[in-house]
């Protein structure tokens, strides 16, 4: 059964964490930008949801949300709150060293925005080189092909899904009543050759801050890039989840 840490009375989450692989899962957001029709907290919603889901599956630990991430990509465009990577790095860490001394079997980060992926990687190293809990860092495994599948408008630019159809349909699943579908506008921008090999802000591109076209959006779609990253997920843990019960059967002998 899974466990919601923040509406549960700390003996019940010791209790979780002493169970099985006591796992806790960690959604780490962001508050950026999505255009003029998606809250700025859109991939702190994804990031949540997805991670309850997982919780649920692996009968796990599921903590309260990052809602703050390093969006400097999208930090031109006003209400956009970034953080640096340095500390995105250290919010990962000190909560790890925190559930190490809770006595959680490991951590699960569940990533909701692409700026967040190079420090929670480094966070996620620092916990393991320094042995102080297994951890891993779950980067929308298995939405790539679910995108491919349910995409109708092309996209702006390779790899490239921010404010349009795809984060769109997941809002739509999610928190319908946030979407304002009146707002909806299409912008395909010019792109730099270089770009997405270098860091460059999305401001000068995008006056709205759409990448693409969100009209085709629906929560079908929505739920199905959902269920994807979900299963992608459970994929990508199980040598994870195998290897923290295996190290906690041994400490227990």
């Amino acid at each position: 059964m899974m466990i919601d840490a923040d509406r549960t009375p700390w003996p019940d989450v010791a209790a979780a964490f002493d169970r099985g692989a006591g796992l806790a899962v960690l959604p780490f957001g962001a508050f950026e930008q999505h255009g003029p029709h998606l809250p700025l907290g859109t991939d702190t919603a994804t990031a949540a949801e997805v991670a309850r889901r997982l919780a649920e599956r692996l009968d796990a630990v599921l903590l309260p949300p990052v809602h703050y991430g390093d969006t400097w990509n999208t930090a031109g465009y006003r209400g956009t709150l970034s953080l640096s990577s340095a500390t995105v790095t250290a919010i990962v860490v000190d909560l790890g060293r925190a559930l190490a001394r809770s006595g959680a079997g490991g951590l699960v980060v569940v990533n909701g925005d692409w700026g967040n992926r190079g420090p929670l990687y480094t966070a996620t190293r620092l916990l393991l080189d320094e042995g102080v809990l297994p951890a891993i860092t779950l980067d929308h495994p298995g939405m790539d092909a679910a995108i491919d599948e349910v995409r109708e408008s092309r996209p702006a630019a390779a790899g490239l899904a921010h404010a349009e159809e795809i984060e769109t349909s997941i809002m739509l699943r999610l928190a319908p009543d946030d979407v304002r579908t009146d707002r909806y506008g299409a912008c395909y921008p010019a792109f730099p050759s270089d770009f997405g090999t270098r860091p460059m802000q999305l401001h000068p591109f995008s006056p709205s801050g759409v990448f693409g076209d969100p009209s085709p959006a629906t929560a079908d779609k929505g739920e199905r890039l959902l269920d994807a990253t979900v299963e992608g997920s459970m994929a990508v843990l199980a040598d994870f989840v195998a290897d923290v019960l295996r190290g906690r059967a041994e400490e227990a002998r």
